[in-house]
């Protein structure tokens, strides 16, 4: 299957839901099978879904590899609970599937999930608070058409003209007082540079149907930036909010496993399994995941960009996200995603699990306390181990400081002190992470892009041979006389005679003379 990405907005869950149903249905071959002496037709057994669904989810940049064959098997077990699938006498409505040779089928009708309705109000307070105008955020798309120093957001003609109007000039400013800066319009910039850059981050022409101004409260980003340790993980001033002293401990403990592990700590048999067992108790017993359930959609949306060419995006854009969180949520996150890298990257960490490897175990268990929906979503799972996997590979970046916000919010408050902005809210032109993209091209272009980027290549190296200096001549000469056995059009158009290619060794040694062989003179005998 060739794999796509999902629709962005709102409900994407249950859009990647009625996506890989309908891909289901389309692909799993049917064929006939013989159960208890009759034969039943476009049919398949368990086994060969959870074989066929297991490839499809693995390759898809949705989920990606790090899906498990039992997480295929709960899928399929909701597949059988909403009458996507039935067993072969026509029941459904329960999660009754093993890997097996039960046999199942397709109902007549693939029922999809309808996707609800927007709450209006929540559309309408966007559509008011969020922006005056939608084209004053360039898309992504453009970004890689532009030099960094001219790099900004983009106004449209009308933007620029309102603004204009209410720039001072520049002898007015001259004789004008700083203006007071309020703490309300210091708390509108860092709103609206977040939902500025988190807009073109996303390439969205709006973020209303995943994130409202309302739901990013500027205290909170404010907090996680500036009360910081020297390790970039957030400082609680109220401890209350903090992990309890014994989970602090326990964290610790696998995350420097075998070292701190000296001799005040237990070292009885499966002594570390007990200790994951009592942190992974605390944190699955949250009363709701650590990227709150009102960022569900904010981040499964995300998950469109986790995707080798579009690593960087992601990874900024998940930093922003990261930021809005609550300063306690975000200090767990990041002890866990510590303690769950170190802990899979550590070759001296014993087995966890029987059946399962310790990143794989990582994921399975701490994906729904981190990322889940408050109504329960049937691929919650499956995207939250997405996540869980990206953050574990990317947390160093995802969860430092944006150093760039903070200039541009900077930036933005001196403008409204001297008086040359009226309104925090709005736009100012400030520095943007750069990104760079592929323009698709037609397959002639590509053989032509790929021939002459080759040579261009090869050429480069020649060159780099022959001017390299430090090279003696005799291997110089017989790299090039190699070079020329490889590749000897491109040798030949850089040498075309061989006067050129003698011209290259122009300072030749002297030749020595030759040792003249003389005569040795012959001796008469002394006898007489």
């Amino acid at each position: 299957m060739e794999t796509r990405n999902g629709p962005p907005g709102p409900y994407r869950a249950t859009k990647l839901w009625n996506e890989v149903t309908l891909s289901f249905r389309a692909g799993m071959p049917l064929r006939k099978h013989r159960q208890h002496f009759k034969k039943h037709g476009n049919c398949f057994t368990a086994g060969e879904a959870v074989d066929w669904l297991y490839d499809l989810l693995r390759n898809n940049s949705n989920f990606g590899p790090e899906v498990t064959r039992q997480q295929t098997i709960q899928l399929l077990r909701k597949f059988l609970k909403n009458h996507v699938i039935e067993d072969i006498k026509g029941r459904w409505g329960s999660e009754n599937l093993d890997d097996n040779n039960q046999l199942f089928r397709f109902p007549a009708n693939s029922p999809l999930k309808a996707i609800p309705r927007r709450y209006p109000e929540l559309r309408k307070n966007s559509t008011e608070n969020f922006s005056k105008d939608k084209d004053s955020v360039f898309k992504l798309r453009n970004l890689s058409r532009r030099t960094p120093k001219k790099l900004g957001l983009h106004f449209s003609q009308e933007n620029m003209e309102k603004m204009d109007c209410e720039v001072v000039n520049d002898d007015q400013e001259n004789s004008m007082d700083n203006r007071e800066i309020s703490q309300e319009d210091v708390e509108e910039v860092w709103r609206h540079s977040i939902l500025t850059y988190l807009q073109t981050i996303l390439a969205m022409s709006s973020l209303e149907e995943i994130i409202s101004p309302e739901q990013v409260i500027p205290q909170y980003a404010i907090y996680n930036m500036n009360n910081i340790s020297k390790h970039g993980v957030v400082i609680l001033q109220d401890k209350s909010d903090d992990l309890p002293h014994w989970v602090l401990s326990a964290m610790k403990c696998l995350a420097n496993w075998p070292r701190s592990n000296d001799l005040n700590n237990p070292t009885y048999v499966g002594f570390e399994r007990d200790v994951f067992r009592t942190i992974a108790d605390y944190f699955l017993d949250l009363p709701e995941p650590l990227l709150t359930f009102e960022f569900y959609e904010l981040f499964v949306n995300i998950l469109d960009l986790l995707q080798p060419h579009l690593e960087r995006v992601a990874i900024d854009a998940l930093q922003l996200c990261c930021l809005l969180l609550p300063p306690p949520n975000r200090r767990k996150l990041q002890l866990l995603m510590r303690m769950i890298s170190r802990m899979s990257q550590n070759v001296d960490m014993p087995r966890l699990h029987d059946a399962m490897g310790t990143r794989s175990l990582m994921i399975h268990t701490f994906s729904r306390c981190v990322l889940c929906c408050a109504e329960e979503v049937d691929l919650d799972e499956l995207l939250a181990a997405r996540l869980v996997s990206f953050l574990m590979d990317h947390h160093q970046e995802i969860l430092q400081v944006p150093s760039y916000l903070q200039t541009a919010v900077e930036s933005h408050l001196d403008y409204l002190k001297k008086g040359r902005i009226k309104d925090p809210g709005d736009e100012l032109i400030a520095p943007l992470p750069t990104y760079s993209y592929c323009m698709q091209i037609s397959a002639k272009e590509f053989d032509e892009q790929k021939v002459s980027t080759s040579q261009a290549a090869l050429s480069e190296l020649l060159e780099n041979i022959i001017k390299n200096k430090s090279l003696p001549l005799k291997e110089k000469k017989k790299k090039l006389k190699q070079f020329q056995k490889e590749y000897p059009l491109i040798y030949q158009k850089r040498f075309p005679t061989t006067e050129s290619e003698a011209a290259l060794f122009g300072d030749k040694p002297t030749i020595k003379q030759p040792i003249l062989m003389l005569k040795k003179p012959k001796f008469r005998s002394l006898r007489y």
